[in-house]
């Protein structure tokens, strides 16, 4: 079974940038447009690990995190957060909601799939 990363993104465009940067690498990519659909897609999917935008509607990236760090099922899930907020602040507060990792934006397609090979060991090298 292939391996799966969860996008999370308001944007569209974002999310189909990722999408491009991840689906040659042989990874099932799943995307949700907010925080509340995320967790749907977590509870139904069960994918290897998220990249999640901080500032979303509904629900943000923040909250999110927290939820799934909180259930047993997902608290060891790699959790990526992606934003355009890189205060030292911004950083402390998603690690401390349980984030892996803290990116900003924008990100490019070798360190996103340099992060994603980081946290799914068992993810071969992407050929460029």
């Amino acid at each position: 079974m292939n391996l799966s990363v969860l996008i999370v993104d308001d944007e569209a465009m974002t999310r189909n940038l990722l999408r491009l940067m991840l689906e040659r690498t042989g990874l099932r990519i799943f995307e949700a447009a907010d925080g509340v659909e995320a967790l749907a897609v977590v509870a139904q999917e069960k994918p290897d690990m998220l990249i999640l935008d901080v500032m979303m509607p509904n629900m943000d990236g923040i909250t999110v995190c927290e939820r799934l760090r909180a259930q047993e099922e997902t608290a060891e899930l790699p959790i990526v957060l992606l934003s355009a907020r890189t205060s030292p602040e911004a950083v402390r507060m998603g690690m401390a909601a349980g984030a892996t990792k803290y990116v900003g934006k924008p990100v490019g397609r070798a360190e996103i799939t340099s992060l994603v090979q980081e946290l799914l060991v068992d993810f071969p090298q992407a050929t460029n």
